[in-house]
């Protein structure tokens, strides 16, 4: 995607049915929706069962449904993707999250794709409990969701394997030719360096646009750039998945861990079911805590964005 999580504007396929995200938990009360659960579901090589007092905290009607109803606008990799295409399936860092959520608050957490931009305003008509689609937390969209936040993301620089210009940071690309995707953020970015060159007395970067990212990674693949910005998730997916990850790679810059210009990402949960935005909150901090959040990201090839601390409502401008 050419820009951040904030615009997310991706297509979403029309698709009319739920798909089902079958989760894990014990099933001890018949009355309970959650009741005929496996015992655990398997994530990213960790095995996740229902902890009880997280599943007990959750709304009664949620309870008694055993679903939580989750919006998600598809593709937009890494966070939601179809296994196939043409097939229904849903994978990503986003479906992930959602079955290792869903195994240790012991519902299930039903999928269904929607356009982004009527995401928010589904929620608010009570068509969806929850949303998981990479969606920046922001003011604006506090006042009408409540954010449990578990990412932080921006831009990002990708380089051929091995690094072979040691780039470390955006100062490293004075002087150099490298690669964006025209009108977006990521262009801005680098437009807004110039004077940090400038200032620094080196040459300005040789700033080159394409129409697609594909076609700007095609540039770096074939030596015409030393670099390739975009958002550091679709950077880190790239790197990770590209010729079974033998091509490309993802700077780290110490000083912006989860990307130039970032911001948090969250879950936006229904202002009318907070005691559900309260059980998120305490499942993620628990898949945080014994690192099956890492082992999620780390698939996706983006453990640098995963959050520390599960927040809410994390974005203060």
């Amino acid at each position: 995607m050419p820009t951040p999580p904030l615009r997310r504007a991706a297509t979403a396929s029309a698709l009319s049915v739920a798909i089902l995200l079958t989760v894990s938990a014990c099933g001890d009360d018949a009355s309970d929706g959650a009741a005929g659960l496996p015992a655990t579901t398997t994530v990213a090589g960790v095995a996740i069962g229902r902890d009880a007092a997280l599943h007990a905290a959750l709304p009664e009607q949620i309870r008694q449904a055993g679903t939580v109803r989750v919006a998600t606008d598809v593709p937009y990799a890494p966070f939601e993707m179809f296994v196939a295409e043409g097939k229904p399936e849903l994978t990503g860092l986003d479906y992930d999250l959602g079955q290792a959520l869903g195994a240790k608050l012991g519902v299930r957490f039903a999928f269904t794709p929607q356009k982004f931009d009527g995401i928010v305003p589904a929620i608010q008509a009570g068509k969806f409990d929850a949303a998981m689609s990479a969606m920046t937390d922001n003011k604006e969209r506090q006042a009408v969701v409540d954010f449990v936040d578990y990412s932080v993301s921006g831009s990002g620089i990708m380089v051929v394997k091995g690094n072979p210009e040691k780039i470390t940071t955006l100062d490293d690309l004075c002087g150099r030719k490298v690669a964006v995707q025209a009108a977006t953020n990521q262009l801005d970015l680098l437009q807004d360096h110039q004077a940090k060159c400038k200032a620094a007395a080196r040459a300005e970067i040789g700033i080159q646009t394409f129409p697609k990212d594909s076609d700007a990674q095609l540039a770096l693949r074939s030596d015409k750039v030393v670099a390739q910005v975009q958002t550091k998730p679709a950077a880190g997916w790239t790197a990770k998945s590209a010729d079974d990850g033998n091509t490309f790679e993802v700077v780290d810059d110490p000083a912006a861990a989860g990307g130039y210009g970032a911001s948090p990402n969250g879950i936006a949960v229904s202002k009318k079911l907070p005691q559900l935005s309260d059980a998120i909150q305490k499942a993620l901090q628990a898949l945080i805590d014994d690192g099956t959040v890492t082992r999620i990201f780390d698939k996706y090839g983006v453990a640098s964005i995963a959050l520390k601390e599960a927040t809410k409502n994390a974005a203060v401008d």
